[in-house]
């Protein structure tokens, strides 16, 4: 694309204020008082996990098509809910990008993560909000639309393990290992500072 993901200022586009949702670090739900012993052992079980945690704090998303990955905490400044409507599209850019919108006075790029990584099933901007990880390296920021933000939950990085055979060539450039046994599918790891360095954004 002719614009670099840091080249926009804030100025060059009208975009519609937005409000950030609150995103609590949970693995449960506690709201519901009518909550048998078993589930009040494992809320607690989940509460201790957080207070001591084995290993770093990562964010758990699904794109699309229904694949799950990962992005370590350090490398998020924030996860909003936007309406499609605070997105404005910009001509002339790469197909990656869904447009921008204003974050605190500055304008950040959106992508469909999943499109970025080569699916074929696009993310369905038709709902009445978008989820949006905002990332961020190197004074670089972009905003990752996803299908669905799964929360936050401590893992090893040691038990990683090399992705297998038979991920994509789209993805490989962007992941840095998957851990195996986590849910039904593997959870991959993706390289916020790799997605940020990516050549591209310039096709």
């Amino acid at each position: 694309m002719g614009t670099g993901l840091s080249d926009l200022d804030a100025s060059d586009f009208e975009t519609s204020n937005f409000e950030t949702s609150n995103f609590e670090i949970s693995n449960s739900d506690t709201s519901n008082s009518n909550v048998d012993t078993n589930n009040s052992q494992d809320n607690l079980g989940s509460f201790q996990a957080l207070q001591n945690p084995e290993g770093d704090l990562y964010l758990q998303f699904f794109v699309e098509s229904g694949d799950e990955f990962a992005l370590p905490a350090m490398g998020i400044r924030e996860v909003l809910s936007l309406a499609p409507g605070q997105i404005t599209p910009i001509p002339n850019v790469s197909p990656l990008l869904m447009g921008v919108f204003n974050f605190r006075g500055q304008v950040i790029w959106v992508s469909d993560v999943g499109q970025f990584l080569g699916s074929t099933k696009l993310l369905n901007a038709e709902r009445t909000e978008l989820s949006i990880i905002v990332i961020e390296a190197q004074d670089i920021m972009v905003g990752l639309a996803v299908e669905k933000v799964k929360g936050m939950n401590w893992f090893n990085p040691d038990h990683l393990v090399p992705p297998s055979s038979s991920i994509a060539d789209s993805v490989s450039p962007f992941l840095r290992g998957e851990w195996q046994g986590i849910s039904e599918q593997p959870l991959r790891l993706l390289d916020p500072l790799a997605i940020l360095r990516s050549a591209r954004w310039a096709t």
